[in-house]
């Protein structure tokens, strides 16, 4: 019997890219191992469809008063996430040694 989710996990394009350049750079080194991270992160993430508040506050927003914004770490990566209605959206996924608030204002600016 397949479980049902109580709420959809859907991916933003920013964090397919981040997805996809985590990859991309681990394959340089190692396809398989890529292909193992991409399936660990994916399953880890799929996990808020049953669990959405399971995360915690992303401390660095927290901080800031932006408290809507959840993760999960999957060390090294942290897959930051925010719940709208039934949706669980993945927004980002982000190396946990890289300064998220740096992360952010590099990211903001391109836009």
């Amino acid at each position: 019997m397949m479980a049902t989710h109580a709420f959809m996990v859907a991916w933003t394009k920013t964090a397919e890219a981040d997805l996809e350049c985590i990859v991309d750079f681990i394959a340089d080194d190692s396809v398989d191992t890529a292909l193992a991270v991409f399936t660990r992160i994916r399953e880890r993430a799929a996990t808020l469809g049953n669990f959405p508040n399971k995360g915690r506050v992303v401390p660095e927003l927290h901080q800031h008063g932006i408290i809507q914004y959840r993760e999960l770490i999957l060390s090294p990566w942290r897959i930051i996430y925010r719940i709208d209605g039934n949706t669980v959206y993945v927004t980002s996924v982000v190396d946990s040694r890289r300064n998220l608030e740096d992360l952010l204002l590099e990211r903001l600016s391109r836009d």
